[in-house]
């Protein structure tokens, strides 16, 4: 029998994100290095000079005329600049009109979830810490067509925390589309372990395929 260590249990008293949950579709852009004189790939929607730009949903690649709301047309359209987000997986929610909540949007859009990472493309770059406290990183502008989950609290994890921004959401409506008054709920990342977690406001009790 192979052992495997028992592994290493992160402190719960750490700081973590509180975002808003936004209530769309799971999307991401998929981007790597383009190969010399490569074309595009079956199961990619955009090609640059250096790049291959993917679309894909929760569980696939997707492409224009097998799309998800729009989202790979999108990706496609956008792709010179989505290409400045670099190589890597890059997650968020597709939202707006016609999906879900619709958050009474006449458009789609499409927020990233990194907001260590990543500030709106015209907000002042924030600095954090990282797990050596000799290094401190700058987080970077994310492309014009692109925005963020909102950021309701940074700091140590306290329980009661999450209640007061779901509170504040409840009576404030939604900070990612203002004057909607049905937000969905909050993420809370935890940053020591690297998980997230939900927490909404209608029937956070229920597993969500019992959620009508």
């Amino acid at each position: 029998m192979q052992f495997e260590e028992f592994q290493k249990m992160a402190r719960l008293t750490r700081e973590v994100i509180i975002t808003e949950k936004i209530d769309g579709t799971n999307a991401q852009i998929g981007i790597r290095a383009r190969a010399p004189h490569e074309d595009l790939p079956e199961t990619a929607v955009a090609i640059t000079d250096d790049l291959v730009i993917y679309a894909g949903s929760r569980t696939r690649w997707i492409q224009p005329g097998h799309d998800n709301f729009g989202f790979a047309a999108w990706v496609r359209d956008h792709a010179e600049e989505l290409a400045q987000l670099g190589p890597g997986r890059h997650f968020g929610e597709w939202w707006g009109v016609g999906i879900q909540r619709g958050y009474g949007l006449s458009e789609k859009r499409f927020s990233l979830f990194n907001t260590i990472r990543w500030c709106a493309h015209d907000a002042e770059p924030q600095t954090f810490p990282t797990a050596d406290p000799r290094v401190v990183k700058a987080q970077e502008r994310a492309p014009a067509c692109c925005s963020l989950v909102p950021v309701l609290y940074r700091g140590l994890f306290q329980t009661a925390m999450v209640d007061h921004m779901l509170d504040r959401l409840r009576a404030e409506g939604s900070l990612a589309a203002p004057g909607f008054m049905k937000p969905e709920g909050v993420v809370v990342f935890h940053t020591a372990c690297g998980t997230a977690f939900k927490k909404t406001l209608e029937k956070d009790d229920q597993p969500k395929s019992k959620v009508a």
